[in-house]
């Protein structure tokens, strides 16, 4: 059976079916690979760690985060973004795309909030909380899982899709916070 290749053109016009095309790789990639590092001990510590820290913190005070992280963005050097790429867990996660062979092309922790945690590139904001990846995983409790709709990415030229799950203490069994994996879908077939 031949590959399915798609157009950039169909995948524009028609990029929910084209996720639902994809979804069982990509659910096959989440079982065999990813399933086996997510709930890495490095990862559930620092997330319970950053939980204990931002506690207290209210909605007023995210928006505040969120919007200094955006500022902070390409402008060099930042203590907050530094923090969240230069740590135990980042390393952590930057092997595991290092060792997908090119199928990860990012991944990145959330806490309780929705904030990020640890990542091994920079992203475009620090809270995910608004969004499917954090609401349809962390929200959802255990098992929950969220595939995100395959677009084509520019800069990469391959069609991207992110996997999301969400990350349970080992402990209770509740959820403490959550992972997005953005992965190369056309290298899952």
């Amino acid at each position: 059976m031949k590959p399915l290749v798609l157009t950039a053109a169909l995948v524009a016009f028609a990029a929910p079916a084209v996720a639902n095309e994809y979804q069982p790789a990509m659910e096959t990639y989440l079982a065999d690979e990813i399933s086996t590092w997510m709930n890495n001990p490095v990862l559930i510590q620092a997330i319970k760690s950053q939980n204990t820290r931002m506690s207290d913190l209210d909605q007023a005070a995210i928006d505040e985060l969120d919007l200094t992280w955006r500022a902070e963005v390409g402008s060099g050097s930042s203590q907050m973004i530094s923090d969240v790429l230069e740590n135990e867990a980042a390393n952590f996660l930057r092997q595991q795309q290092s060792d997908s062979s090119g199928v990860i092309s990012e991944i990145f922790t959330m806490d309780a909030h929705g904030l990020n945690v640890a990542a091994s590139n920079i992203t475009s904001d620090y809270w995910q909380g608004d969004e499917d990846k954090y609401q349809k995983t962390y929200l959802m409790g255990s098992g929950a899982v969220h595939f995100g709709e395959v677009e084509f990415d520019e800069s990469s030229q391959t069609y991207q899709g992110q996997i999301s799950v969400v990350i349970l203490d080992p402990d209770n069994n509740q959820p403490i916070g959550a992972m997005t994996i953005g992965v190369n879908v056309e290298s899952l077939l």
